[in-house]
């Protein structure tokens, strides 16, 4: 699918990626910027969704400023009762993202739930009704880069605009504080996180609901991603089928010493997409885990092997994922 995909679309699907422009007529701004029409633009994109290359183009919120508690979570299934155990537990709406991975902790998902829900509680809750075997919750100690770009038109890792709400690339470490929300700012939040329709002036439909202009809602959006609550609004892809096959989750044994300076150091790589500090286990020595895409396991093999020699770390693991069996983006207060 890839390697018939037409030039025009790749340099779409790097526009729409990196940031959908929030205007009353979005195609027609991106249709200019490659020199189409905006009806041919719609098309295409129409095309790309069909063929589930684009998964959804909506807001992307942070949610620990919403007030979200949120945590990776590793479980061991029996091999016969991996798949149903993961259909049980995508029915929780804080579920985003659920694979399954080689390695002794075979189901691995993030998890995501609103103020006034006890993380720990739930994730008991799901370990109970699922049966598994073993569970261990890695919320984030640090949080280093958060950056999920690829080139379509050179075919590589462009996570190079990275998202670091600790602070490390700007200095302002805040992504654990919370940032109040009205009751009105919350409709807007309901809005912007559904899938954009591909109509000519697909935000119409949003403002009439909240009964404000669309002018009004783009500064909504404007003002959310100042104060933190909005990282961008932008494309989700379907990296396999936008021919980056393989995910390859490294997790890596680093000294407190040098947590920082690794973590940094694995962040300016732009083939990691996600880089976090979590807590270990007397049976999990690793600190730092970095989420690699590639166009083949080679070449996530290739990408460690150059942060190893890098970081001087030698003590890691290539965690590939083998099943999707969940990856959408968090729908909040719902």
């Amino acid at each position: 699918m890839v390697a018939q995909m037409e030039l025009v679309d790749r340099q779409l699907l790097n526009i729409i990626q990196s940031s959908f422009p929030l205007v009353s007529e979005p195609f027609k701004a991106i249709g200019h910027q490659l020199g189409i029409s905006e009806a041919e633009a719609i098309q295409r994109l129409a095309a790309l969704k069909k063929k589930k290359v684009v998964r959804q183009i909506s807001a992307i919120f942070d949610t620990r400023r919403l007030g979200y508690k949120t945590s990776l979570v590793a479980m061991r299934f029996p091999h016969e009762s991996l798949t149903s155990a993961a259909h049980q537990i995508n029915q929780h709406p804080g579920v985003s993202h659920n694979y399954a991975r080689n390695g002794y902790f075979n189901l691995w998902f993030t998890l995501a739930v609103p103020p006034g829900e006890v993380l720990d509680e739930t994730v008991d809750r799901l370990a109970k009704e699922t049966h598994a075997e073993a569970v261990r919750m890695m919320p984030t100690i640090r949080f280093f880069k958060l950056s999920v770009n690829f080139d379509m038109v050179e075919q590589e890792g462009a996570a190079r605009d990275d998202y670091s709400p600790d602070g490390y690339k700007d200095g302002q470490a805040n992504w654990n504080k919370v940032e109040p929300v009205t009751d009105f700012e919350i409709q807007v939040i309901r809005e912007l996180q559904e899938d954009v329709p591909l109509t000519l002036r697909p935000f119409e439909g949003m403002a009439d609901r909240l009964k404000i202009t669309e002018d009004e809602l783009f500064s909504y959006a404007k003002d959310f991603q100042k104060r933190g609550l909005m990282r961008r609004y932008s494309a989700a892809l379907h990296h396999r089928r936008a021919g980056f096959r393989a995910n390859g989750m490294a997790v890596w044994k680093v000294s407190p010493d040098r947590s920082e300076e690794v973590g940094r150091i694995m962040a300016a790589n732009p083939a990691v997409t996600h880089c976090y500090e979590r807590p270990t286990f007397p049976d999990w020595p690793y600190t730092h885990f970095s989420m690699i895409h590639a166009t083949s396991k080679e070449g996530c093999e290739e990408i460690a092997r150059e942060i190893s020699q890098q970081t001087g770390i030698t003590d890691y693991q290539m965690l590939y994922s083998y099943r999707e069996y969940k990856k959408t983006r968090v729908r909040y207060f719902v």
